[in-house]
């Protein structure tokens, strides 16, 4: 059975793809901040298994490493991510660039235990710096620190024997991109899941996005 970690689980893309792994017979570790009132998480069918995390506690991101005890990890997702209204510039890039990296990082050993040995950090297109004609604003510039800082590290993360990508999900109608989005959970879902099923040495530390096309920088 392979094993999925999604961080960043609770809802929207990240409970679309704790569903769809489920679904598929994978054994999915699911993190929430709210463990004890996971709502709709918790109803999902299949081997879930739920952990507390706020991604930017590191005696939170250590007690998952220790729960995973020594398990792989076939394909890690780092989801987790935040707007940023009313948050400080600081505040923001905290969980969106400093975390997803932290958490690569931390989980890197379960990923080279499993057969896969694959990782998606879930970035977004209002990071790309190409094309950009104004400021990027507090959650694109932290989406592009997130890009710089996985560009820093792919080449090192290869080398110890994973793959990983940077991978935009759409636009998707969640609670962040509203009802009016262009497309639903479950389309980014598939197309995240269709992209890591892919991902082998010649797509490797490269920008995706959910529909199997290639991202600018």
């Amino acid at each position: 059975m392979p094993t999925v970690a999604v961080i960043g689980a609770s809802r929207g893309i990240g409970l679309g793809l704790a569903g769809l792994y489920a679904g598929q017979g994978w054994r999915v570790h699911a993190t929430t901040r709210t463990p004890d009132s996971p709502g709709a998480l918790g109803e999902v069918a299949g081997e879930v298994h739920l952990h507390g995390l706020d991604v930017t506690d590191r005696a939170q991101q250590l007690a998952l490493r220790d729960a995973l005890g020594d398990e792989g990890i076939d394909v890690l997702i780092h989801n987790a991510g935040v707007y940023g209204d009313g948050m400080s510039a600081a505040a923001v890039n905290r969980v969106n660039a400093d975390a997803p990296i932290e958490m690569a990082e931390l989980l890197m050993e379960a990923v080279l235990r499993s057969g896969q040995r694959k990782i998606a950090l879930i970035t977004s297109t209002m990071g790309a710096r190409r094309g950009a004609r104004r400021g990027l604003g507090k959650y694109g510039e932290s989406k592009a620190a997130l890009n710089d800082r996985f560009r820093e590290r792919e080449g090192r993360w290869r080398a110890q024997g994973c793959l990983a990508v940077v991978i935009h999900p759409g636009w998707v109608r969640t609670d962040m991109g509203g009802r009016h989005a262009a497309i639903s959970v479950a389309e980014s879902a598939r197309g995240i899941c269709d992209v890591m099923a892919g991902l082998d040495e010649a797509r490797h530390g490269r920008f995706w996005s959910w529909d199997g096309r290639e991202h600018p920088w």
